[in-house]
């Protein structure tokens, strides 16, 4: 399983209806904020996916009593925010940086030692960026000398709220800081320099705990108390914007994505495709448990390129690798810059990205924060994801628009976000299967 690969054939279009799997980044706050909750927290629509289950195990060795997940359903028996145990051994997180951290602020607060392991790929990314503001709050954590996991966080620091200007716009720093301000002395700020996904802060409101949010900044002081709630987990759509690329650029689709999360925070790959001509309507809008969630209507446009506005890249930052296919199957240029956030996610998604597409004959020149890409016909070959999931699940939606098969190197990690995807993206008309 660990070297497993996709082999795509050329052609198909989209069609049907597809629900495609539950938030990711809303799971794994689920988890956390339920853990640390009074009372029973229930969740439906789950991700059972490995990043989330890391998440779910990694709780369940700190001494929090959680049943499932069950076809998406998990009961939290809450222990409060001093409730968690010493865990018996490091805490192996796979290949989450949300856990991590998210995670390395919440463990920050607590009264015991913790260690936060990861694979290969998740100890190579860099963990300074929430290590530091933690650190001025009164955190003790130790990294590597190159400032990556292992994490060693040092329990029974006293932690005093900050004021923080972030440098780049992270959910995963703003999140981390906040978590740990549910523990600081004082009241915790943190500005973002651009709007990021702001799941921590609605769960946080949902769960009776005071937020203030104001634009670009958020506070909320130590001290309250979280009340566990009942959460419906809309669908991903980082999960879902492989469907709307792919039934975008394949001839003749017309395809329905269910209850797809909408929130503000998120949407920046409905409006670039929509920008590029994509034909996406957004129906049934409602709110489910304090998120916008919707039906997403796709069908096949032609697609032109463009330059990405820089206010969209960090609404959409997660799913610029299948943007890149739908910029090689567009007619003229696409650019993109400000995004040097993408050459430290679970690969260097920028280079990673512009090698796949130069393999499949597409003129994409990767710069030091983006890439310009021209618009042209996609050959077949064989194109390395670097164990990225989100790269592999990308250039099998590339296949739609091939002249040949596309087979995709190293896919094993698309289970961290997307278990069944194969199975969908065949209900849905792509030709793809697996091979070990």
């Amino acid at each position: 399983m660990k070297y497993l690969h996709f082999h795509a054939m050329p052609g198909g279009r989209l069609s049907g209806r597809l629900r495609v799997p539950g938030d990711k980044s809303i799971s794994h706050r689920s988890i956390m904020l339920g853990s640390l909750a009074e009372g029973e927290t229930r969740v439906s629509g789950f991700l059972e996916g490995e990043d989330s289950l890391a998440t779910l195990a990694a709780f369940r060795a700190m001494g929090v009593e959680i049943e499932g997940p069950d076809a998406g359903r998990v009961r939290i028996q809450g222990a409060g925010l001093h409730g968690l145990a010493a865990p018996a051994a490091a805490l192996y997180l796979g290949n989450s940086g949300t856990s991590m951290r998210l995670m390395s602020g919440l463990l920050a607060g607590q009264a015991f030692d913790t260690t936060l392991t990861g694979d290969a790929s998740l100890s190579g990314r860099p963990m300074q960026r929430v290590v530091r503001p933690l650190s001025d709050m009164g955190a003790r954590i130790d990294a590597t000398a190159a400032g990556t996991a292992p994490l060693r966080i040092h329990g029974g620091a006293p932690l005093t709220g900050i004021d923080y200007d972030m440098p780049v716009a992270s959910a995963q720093v703003k999140s981390s800081v906040l978590l740990a301000g549910l523990y600081a002395a004082g009241t915790t700020c943190v500005r973002e320099p651009a709007p990021t996904r702001d799941h921590t802060e609605r769960m946080l409101e949902g769960m009776g705990y005071p937020v203030r949010r104001e634009p670009g900044r958020v506070c909320l002081e130590g001290g309250h108390v979280l009340h566990g709630i009942d959460i419906d987990i809309p669908a991903d759509i980082s999960s879902a914007a492989f469907f709307l690329v792919g039934a975008s650029i394949a001839p003749g689709s017309d395809l329905v994505l269910e209850h797809v999360g909408m929130n503000p925070t998120r949407t920046g790959v409905i409006d670039i495709l929509q920008r590029m001509g994509a034909s996406i309507e957004v129906n049934n809008a409602r709110d489910v448990g304090g998120e916008p969630v919707a039906d997403l209507h796709v069908r096949s446009a032609p697609l032109h390129g463009i330059d990405i506005p820089p206010e969209l890249v960090p609404l959409a930052i997660d799913e610029f690798p299948v943007i890149f296919v739908a910029a090689a199957c567009a007619q003229g240029r696409t650019v993109l810059t400000g995004a040097e956030e993408l050459r430290v996610k679970e690969s260097d998604r920028i280079q990673v990205m512009a090698d796949g597409l130069n393999a499949l004959g597409i003129n994409a020149l990767a710069t030091a924060d983006g890439m310009q890409i021209e618009g042209g016909t996609l050959g077949g070959g064989r194109v390395d994801s670097h164990g990225d999931h989100r790269i592999a699940m990308a250039f099998s939606m590339a296949a739609l628009r091939a002249q040949a098969a596309v087979e995709i190197r190293d896919c094993a990690n698309v289970n961290t976000s997307f278990p069944d995807f194969v199975g969908q993206a065949r209900q849905a008309g792509v030709d793809v299967g697996t091979a070990g």
